[in-house]
């Protein structure tokens, strides 16, 4: 006789199946270029078979994980139809948006467009990027910490753009700190505009993409657009603006209470760095201070991004957790190692042995 553990084993494990036909062009731009994006829904679901033949996609495997994935498929399939150009981020941020809320709709919380150039869209591609999309609107002062990679300092301009388009500001103001990353602005060639440019030029190729280029010169010249160094906001009262400070954290605390008070009437600050890339050869980081100071202000909004957002290559997220890591285990030993050094049986032993 069997035992009931053979018995047990010997149960075939329930299968499920959903089949889903679809329309050429829309399968094509569903699958993505060679089958990525099937391929990343494979990922999300490793009990689920996916078998594609011409319009037909069947999903079979494990029942809940069957279910998950055809529900998830659907709202891509929404998305497509409404336009969006599907990318590997897309599919894995409807996936945990799904995962935490099934009756959340990820074709409409992703399919928010900013502004359009070009024929490109400017939208959110995760739910972190959505909610700091949604804290500009309903902010006055919003700060967007996060690591490289996450968009905070895109749409922080894209909003900026918009904001002008819609004649809610009169103008944009965009300002960094030029603070050298391992190089020197007096070594550089030039006048000091031309010492200063390179800092300044992300944000300039950023508003080429959002704007027609032809307009932009226009508009700089007029005023109507400012890029310039932080340096140059001091003394001035920012009305009907739009203002966007990139690379905070490379801010002073004396100069990130400079630029706070610029704020004038009918104006919007978006301020935008990463508190794990410093380049202040000494001292605290204006933004790490900040952080403390006024997080219990009403109006005022801290939306903190992580590698989940990061819309650049796979990799990007992966790096940044790495070095998060690594950066915890190194301030963990630092934290070990001034505590053995300030023991106060160390100190006793060392104020009681004698010297020679």
């Amino acid at each position: 006789m069997a035992s009931s553990e053979n018995t047990s084993a010997s149960v075939p494990q329930p299968v499920g199946e959903a089949k889903l036909h679809i329309d050429g062009i829309e399968m094509v731009r569903l699958l993505g270029p060679q089958d990525r994006l099937l391929t990343t829904v494979e990922r999300q679901f490793p009990l689920v078979s996916v078998l594609v033949r011409g319009n037909d996609i069947t999903l079979s495997g494990d029942p809940a994980q069957v279910e998950a994935a055809r529900h998830l498929v659907d709202e891509l399939l929404v998305m497509v139809r409404g336009g969006h150009d599907l990318t590997p981020t897309e599919v894995n941020s409807s996936a945990r948006i799904l995962e935490n809320d099934r009756a959340a709709s990820p074709a409409e919380l992703l399919s928010q467009s900013i502004l359009t150039s070009r024929g490109k869209s400017v939208r959110p591609k995760t739910m972190g990027q959505k909610q700091y999309v949604d804290a500009i609107d309903e902010n006055t002062v919003v700060f967007g910490i996060g690591p490289a990679g996450t968009g905070k300092t895109y749409l922080a301009m894209a909003k900026a753009v918009q904001a002008l388009q819609r004649k809610e500001v009169e103008r944009i103001i965009l300002t960094r700190p030029a603070v050298e990353a391992g190089e020197r602005l007096g070594y550089l060639p030039g006048t000091l505009t031309d010492k200063i440019d390179p800092y300044l030029r992300p944000l300039y190729d950023a508003l080429n993409e959002m704007m027609d280029p032809e307009i932009v010169p226009k508009l700089l010249a007029a005023g109507t657009i400012e890029v310039a160094p932080l340096a140059y906001m001091r003394g001035r009262t920012l009305n009907n603006s739009f203002i966007v400070l990139d690379e905070a954290q490379n801010t002073t605390p004396e100069q990130m209470k400079m630029f706070l008070t610029r704020l004038g009437f009918g104006s919007k600050m978006v301020i935008t760095g990463d508190i794990t890339q410093v380049d202040l050869p000494t001292g605290t980081s204006g933004l790490q201070v900040v952080t403390r100071i006024l997080d219990r202000i009403d109006d005022i909004h801290f939306a903190t991004l992580t590698s989940a957002d990061v819309v650049r290559h796979t990799l990007v997220g992966q790096i940044v957790d790495a070095y998060t890591k690594y950066d915890q285990i190194q301030m963990a030993r630092r934290e070990n190692a001034a505590q053995r050094t300030d023991h106060p049986s160390d100190r006793d032993r060392r104020s009681t042995t004698p010297k020679r």
